[in-house]
């Protein structure tokens, strides 16, 4: 077993220009063979400049993991597909550069660009004013809370930490304020060498003397060659509600997608998933063709809300969907509390949250997953609803 510490608070390993043999970017190698490697550097420019990147690559995978930005990570390369998406915010944005009370508490758009980014940790959803928060500090939301603005800090790299062929790294991070909520997140993101897929753990724990409110939310974006015309998604689901009037628009096309379509105004639709007996649940993003594909397995438990994000806009605008498994659904905070859905941590304990992210590149392993939901599906509905309906969102 490997174990190489990279960096903490009084310490920080930046690596530049080393170019890697048989590896698709260039920085410091940290750990490899020739099936193997894992690699770190520091990126330069603009706005850029000094965001961290970890390079886990199991032989046909690359993972890139951006502790800098709340380890998140930035895209993934399966063989010929590519797991991400064009943003118009075209390279990995520094959290100094992010000012997330901007644009009427929109700021965090101006970061936004990764393949899975956190939403959270105290709050995730839109902006606004919690009339029910426990003091001012903890009043003011924006767009999808803090932690993939705040970097992480005590990060290693693993080899072989859950067996043998396991690349890992684990990096801490801490969103406390003052007269606020002192939360850490421990995440460990890990693929296997050969493996078609990654592994997300976070750890979240309440190191406050007091209750804290949690709130956890997986926004994990695919653009080209998953969304297209006439490719869809697949779920095992017993509900389906709209979020707002434009999503209940298309509820008859829920689960389809257009092409690029320039003007296209977002939809967003919240489901509950059905569990196999393993309490695990999972969503499909299929191509038109079912010849590739790319999918989300998690447990019920633990992250018992899923959304559907469709922004199906022009590609120069960021043509883009989003598989949302989450604590709660992205609605104000102050609603998700009244439904019970946000979680109260006690002083010194923890949620844990696991996330598997596959690639599939052949239509028989596509066609697998989709007789897999369809098993599941037996069990209950779907019950479609046409309109916003409580508990899962306000009426409008």
């Amino acid at each position: 077993m490997f174990s190489k510490s990279l960096y903490n608070a009084d310490e920080q390993l930046s690596a530049r220009g080393t170019v890697l043999a048989d590896h698709p970017t260039t920085g410091l190698l940290l750990a490899g063979s020739d099936q193997w490697s894992i690699a770190s550097r520091t990126l330069q420019g603009g706005v850029s400049e000094g965001v961290e990147v970890i390079d886990l690559c199991n032989g046909p995978m690359t993972i890139s993991v951006l502790p800098t930005r709340g380890m998140g990570v930035w895209r993934a390369q399966y063989r010929d597909l590519r797991l991400g998406w064009d943003s118009p915010v075209t390279r990995p944005v520094h959290p100094q550069h992010v000012n997330l009370a901007a644009r009427n508490g929109l700021g965090w758009l101006d970061g936004f660009n990764e393949l899975i980014c956190r939403c959270g940790l105290a709050f995730n959803g839109p902006p606004g004013t919690d009339e029910g928060a426990r003091n001012g500090v903890e009043a003011q939301l924006t767009l999808h809370g803090r932690v993939a603005n705040i970097p992480a800090h005590a990060v290693t790299v693993n080899v072989d930490p859950d067996g043998p062929g396991t690349l890992a790294v684990t990096g801490h991070v801490e969103e406390a304020t003052f007269f606020g909520p002192r939360l850490r997140m421990t995440s460990t993101i890990s693929t296997r060498a050969g493996s078609n897929s990654f592994l997300l753990v976070d750890e979240i724990t309440n190191l406050g003397g007091s209750h804290a409110e949690l709130e956890l939310l997986y926004h994990a974006n695919f653009g080209p060659p998953f969304p297209e015309a006439g490719a869809t998604v697949h779920c095992p689901a017993r509900t389906i509600v709209p979020r707002n009037a434009r999503a209940a628009e298309d509820i008859d096309n829920f689960h389809k997608y257009l092409g690029p379509t320039s003007g296209y105004e977002e939809q967003v639709y919240f489901f509950d998933l059905i569990p196999d007996a393993q309490n695990e649940t999972l969503a499909l993003l299929r191509t038109a063709d079912g010849d590739k594909g790319v999918s989300l397995h998690f447990d019920r438990d633990q992250l018992p809300c899923f959304s559907v994000w469709k922004c199906t806009q022009s590609l120069a605008d960021g043509y883009v969907t989003g598989l949302e498994p989450g604590t709660n659904y992205p609605n104000p905070r102050a609603y998700e509390r009244q439904q019970g859905r946000v979680i109260r941590l006690a002083p010194g304990t923890s949620h844990t949250a696991r996330l598997r992210v596959e690639a599939h590149d052949s239509m028989r392993n596509v066609a697998a997953l989709q007789e897999r939901i369809a098993a599941l599906q037996i069990r209950s509905g779907p019950v479609i609803h046409r309109r916003p309906t409580p508990p899962f969102c306000a009426e409008s």
